[in-house]
């Protein structure tokens, strides 16, 4: 006879996934934390862990460190905590804070997702930080593992003025509908939903699972949803689809269950752990739009009404900085910029102090890694903008601080490549100290891997990490892709071939933006300048000549798959 078949990896988690329900058992976590960290099985500490927001952490040397795309792990956590619609409470905040002085070495990250993450994290420290969550009305449940990961909305749902329906609510309800339930515990791989009522689309629909966007009826007025499906971007970026339906109110959960049990019950997913998401239905499987809502009614037993024209946003940049009205007479909202989303047991308990004095105790995360206090007296904003600022708070920037964005990285990260986020805040630097008089919004975004946790797709300038040989040295350097777009002119980045070390990538975006400021057409902002614009001409423009293009992939070491971020 012959030797047994191996199990693939994706086998291997599917079967740990059938045999357990990690949700049912935390009392497993306390055991650990009684036993030390030698008592932890490799099953739930490359697993189950996830599922409650829990993972290892990287020694801080990142992919290149380990054997197959994946680096060492250190006997410390990072927790990642779900913030569902970003929507939080002064007394939360400073839940974080203290939590993060106590157990995370003081570093906290605010997330692309509206999470909020801990690093530094001992195990036997776990079951405290937990429960004490708990207390605060706060869960790390659900934030990793092959689940619905944190549901996002707009940060300014019930306050913009200009919103069409305040669908933060629906948020909440989709969250409990789908986070710790049983029936949605086994999903072929991480599944993210996001539900907006504002007209500019910040919490970016295109790239989840689901997007939900609201709009109003031009017939009957009534306030619905549009659904796109199948949205993602890791190593094959791909942009929701719309299915022609309109969908009502007090229909989104039925709508969000059916297209969750649709993706749960798809066994040709489970096959690959690469090829898992939603949108691989579409990229691999010969899915259509009509095909999915074909099914989608199918399970609801019903006929959506047809899709009525929507208004995509145009080139709208909303980080949502500085003081702006909200929709209720004589209030504003102050929105704080937190370069690459790193912030500080003490800049997290001055905002909350902010919030109590300034406002009513209400604050909000962006997908843009900020954080905003709502319901400021207008007359009062003054007041607050000078408070704000000698604590160390910002309220306005230069567009390179505010448009940054940056993911883990190699820091903490085992499937990084290079280190983003001291990275990240070196760079903004030099640009600003570069470029002085720059007044154009411009989205840099900064990832450590091809996974694109830092959404370098959907960047006016996205850089991807990788490793380059240097005097026969492994240093950090950048690929990188230019173009992105969301909203009406929706596109990903295109990769243009140009690849640099870290420490060159300053200068590179400097000749790039002084190419565009010296070149630009009247009123042409940066995304309408790259879409004129060849593959060779931006290269060229970035190198300072011409140049041949390299290709995307290479780097030492597979490149890694997988993340969870």
């Amino acid at each position: 006879m012959g030797e047994p078949l191996k199990e693939t990896k994706a086998q291997r988690i599917e079967r740990l996934k059938r045999e357990l329900n990690p949700w049912e058992h935390f009392q497993e976590i306390l055991r650990f934390a009684r036993e030390g960290y030698e008592a932890i099985p490799p099953e739930w500490l490359n697993t189950y862990f996830r599922w409650w927001g829990v993972y290892t952490q990287g020694d801080g040397v990142g992919a290149v460190g380990g054997k197959g795309g994946e680096g060492r792990a250190v006997p410390y956590f990072m927790v990642r905590i779900r913030i569902p619609n970003g929507i939080l409470l002064s007394h939360q905040l400073r839940t974080l804070a203290d939590l993060a002085e106590r157990h995370a070495r003081g570093v906290a990250d605010l997330t692309v997702r509206q999470n909020v993450q801990l690093h530094w994290v001992r195990l036997e420290e776990l079951p405290a930080l937990l429960q004490e969550l708990v207390r605060g009305g706060l869960t790390t449940m659900g934030a990793c593992g092959d689940d619905t990961r944190n549901v996002t909305g707009c940060p300014l749902a019930g306050v913009d003025a200009e919103e069409i329906v305040d669908a933060s609510p629906l948020v909440h309800a989709a969250t409990r509908m789908l986070n710790g339930n049983p029936a949605f515990y086994n999903l072929p791989r991480k599944y993210k939903i996001s539900i907006t009522g504002c007209r500019v689309w910040c919490s970016y629909p295109e790239i989840n699972d689901i997007g939900m966007t609201a709009l109003r009826h031009p017939g009957t007025g009534e306030v619905g949803f549009s659904v796109r499906v199948g949205g993602g971007l890791s190593t094959a970026p791909h942009l929701g689809v719309r299915l022609d339906a309109f969908v009502r109110w007090n229909q989104v959960l039925p709508v969000v269950r059916g297209i969750s049990e649709i993706f749960r019950e798809s066994e040709v997913l489970r096959q690959n752990r690469e090829k898992a998401r939603l949108k691989f239905l579409f990229l691999q499987h010969g899915w259509t739009a009509e095909r999915f809502l074909a099914e989608l009614e199918t399970r609801l037993g019903l006929r959506l009404a047809p899709a009525v024209p929507e208004e995509p946003p145009e080139d709208v940049y909303r980080d949502h900085v500085g003081i702006h009205p909200q929709r209720q007479e004589g209030y504003v909202y102050a929105g704080l910029v937190v370069l690459r989303g790193r912030i500080t047991p003490g800049e997290m308990r001055a905002a909350a102090a902010l919030a109590d004095r300034y406002g009513t105790g209400e604050l909000r995360i962006t997908t843009m890694q900020n954080l905003l206090l709502l319901n400021v007296p207008r007359r009062r904003a003054r007041a607050l903008a000078g408070e704000a600022e000698a604590a160390g708070l910002r309220l306005d920037a230069s567009p390179f601080w505010r448009g940054t964005i940056a993911c883990t990285g190699s820091e903490f990260c085992k499937l990084a490549l290079t280190e983003t986020k001291g990275f990240a805040r070196w760079l903004v630097e030099e640009l600003e100290a570069r470029l002085p008089g720059f007044d154009q919004h411009v989205k840099l975004h900064v990832t450590g891997c091809p996974n694109s946790c830092g959404q370098h797709w959907i960047a006016d300038i996205g850089i991807e990490g990788k490793k380059v040989r240097v005097d026969g040295r492994l240093v950090d350097a950048y690929f990188f892709c230019v173009g992105g777009a969301v909203g009406r002119h929706q596109a990903t980045a295109r990769p243009i071939g140009y690849r640099i070390p870290a420490l060159e990538v300053p200068e590179a975006i400097e000749r790039l933006l002084r190419a565009y400021l010296a070149t630009r057409r009247e009123g042409e902002n940066f995304r309408q300048f790259a879409a004129r614009h060849t593959d060779d001409e931006l290269r060229a423009l970035l190198a300072g000549e011409p140049l041949a293009a390299v290709a995307r992939d290479p780097s030492p070491g597979r490149p890694p798959h997988g993340v969870e971020g």
